[in-house]
């Protein structure tokens, strides 16, 4: 009976399974960087806003607080975007002609909302609460990155889960004292920026967070010439972010991966 195939067809069944194989590995590869990739998760893009509101200028430039439009983003999951009354507040004494500002001028007159675009603009399945992460050391710079230096709006990081998780398997990273949440300068403590740490016991239904007590400068010392007196006691003295995080995870009393054990803490 003649041979149907030639002797090469062997070779050449080999090389196409490898082919294909190498294909389908590139495949996966560009599309794991593809969802990875900022025309996916929108990082460092600035959409269009129906005013150009700059944070560099308001909370630079001018110091304005994050909670003086960011109302309840210490007692709700959601931060809150602030009313046309509040741009008001200010801009019916200033800029009063601008024509930058003519949608809020409109927006104050017609009793119509201003659309804002949402930048860190999480999937309806996810459910994440500023109010929780505010309260427990987490800075609005640690997710929404140095807001006071962003003419226009943009998201620094991916929002993705794998970024999620990064910070919630070691949230010690991030931690840093609640009276620094909303200071977009804040530093990790290091050998020339120490911070000095004291915890004491509070009333029953009490925020865990209050019963910590942070300060930047040595507590209780007097500096005479070259002599310094040392720190009030109960207070302890750290020059590492390891050191303060595992600090502030003991007693903000924050959940262990293996706490997190079921899925609708984030998914609801």
């Amino acid at each position: 009976m003649a041979q149907i195939f030639e002797r090469s067809s062997n070779a050449l069944a080999r090389a196409s399974l490898v082919l294909t194989g190498l294909l389908v590995i590139a495949l996966g590869v560009t599309l794991d960087l593809l969802q990875r990739s900022p025309w996916v998760t929108r990082q460092g893009q600035r959409p269009d806003q129906p005013v150009p509101f700059s944070h560099k200028h308001h909370v630079q430039g001018l110091g304005l607080q994050c909670q003086y439009c960011h109302v309840t983003v210490e007692k709700s999951s959601y931060a809150g975007i602030p009313p046309t009354k509040t741009c008001m507040n200010c801009h019916a004494q200033i800029w009063t002609n601008a024509q930058l500002l003519e949608p809020v001028r409109a927006s104050w007159a017609t009793g119509q909302s201003l659309v804002w675009t949402k930048v860190h603009d999480l999937p309806d399945f996810v459910y994440f609460s500023h109010e929780i992460h505010a309260s427990k050391g987490v800075g609005c710079a640690s997710c929404h990155g140095r807001v006071d230096q962003m003419p226009l709006m943009y998201a620094q990081n991916t929002l993705q889960m794998e970024w999620c998780l990064d910070c919630h398997r070691n949230p010690a990273k991030y931690l840093r004292p609640t009276s620094e949440i909303y200071n977009n300068a804040w530093e990790k403590p290091s050998e020339d920026r120490p911070v000095w740490c004291a915890a004491e016991d509070v009333e029953s239904g009490t925020p865990t967070a209050e019963s910590v007590s942070c300060v930047t400068k040595e507590p209780g010392s007097i500096e005479l010439a070259s002599l310094s007196l040392p720190a009030a006691p109960g207070y302890q003295k750290f020059t590492s972010q390891d050191e303060l995080g595992h600090f502030l995870v003991d007693h903000y009393k924050i959940r262990t991966p293996k706490d997190l054990t079921s899925c609708e803490v984030c998914h609801r």
